[in-house]
């Protein structure tokens, strides 16, 4: 069965090439096109799509601003965001907005594909040089502590496991996983360890 696209995207041209590109994918169906954030919830509610690529900056309502009611109405409703603009500000406020992946227009055409199924599978898609501008520069934000929790929380441990390595309460465990994603801009632990990783702080 097709996975089901609705593009939004104000300048027609764009929208166009999108379409005719995602279309050559024989998994991948754009049951709608709109040119403006406020046109989305309405034309999602119509078409029923199960992810949504969207623009950031367009009129009447942003991407990140349409991406937040798109949850809200129709949560089952994936987002994708697909924009020239990879700014790491756009990058934490669309995934705070519920947005799945966010990439930059001129990823090639396998790649924004490859990025859709995954998102409609349930995984999270972040362009990985926007995820490395999108941390602080320089110097590791986490402190010692969290980094150690980071490091034993690579294999996947659960937190009694890496209280009992770490000699530490469950609590405390918790606390330092959910300071270290709250540092690193991720959206889990899993992802903290791969972005820690990924910067050389663990």
């Amino acid at each position: 069965m097709s996975i089901r696209l609705l593009l939004a995207d104000d300048q027609a041209l764009v929208r166009g090439a999108l379409s005719a590109l995602l279309n050559l994918e024989p998994d991948l169906e754009v049951v709608a096109e709109v040119g403006a954030g406020d046109e989305v919830v309405e034309a999602a509610r119509r078409t029923q799509p199960d992810v949504a690529l969207l623009d950031v900056e367009m009129p009447g309502m942003d991407g990140i601003a349409a991406a937040a009611a798109l949850r809200a109405e129709l949560p089952g409703v994936r987002v994708l965001i697909v924009t020239t603009f990879g700014r790491p500000g756009f990058l934490r406020r669309a995934l705070q907005a519920g947005a799945s992946g966010f990439v930059v227009k001129d990823t090639p055409a396998a790649a924004l594909a490859d990025a859709v199924r995954r998102v409609h599978a349930g995984l999270r898609v972040v362009d990985p040089v926007l995820a490395a501008d999108s941390l602080v520069a320089g110097e590791s934000p986490l402190t010692a502590r969290e980094t150690d929790v980071l490091r034993a929380a690579k294999d996947g441990a659960a937190v009694a496991t890496i209280a009992q390595r770490l000699f530490l309460s469950e609590g405390t465990v918790r606390n330092h996983l959910s300071a270290a994603i709250g540092k690193t801009g991720a959206a889990n632990r899993a992802e903290a360890v791969l972005i820690a990783t990924d910067n050389g702080w663990l």
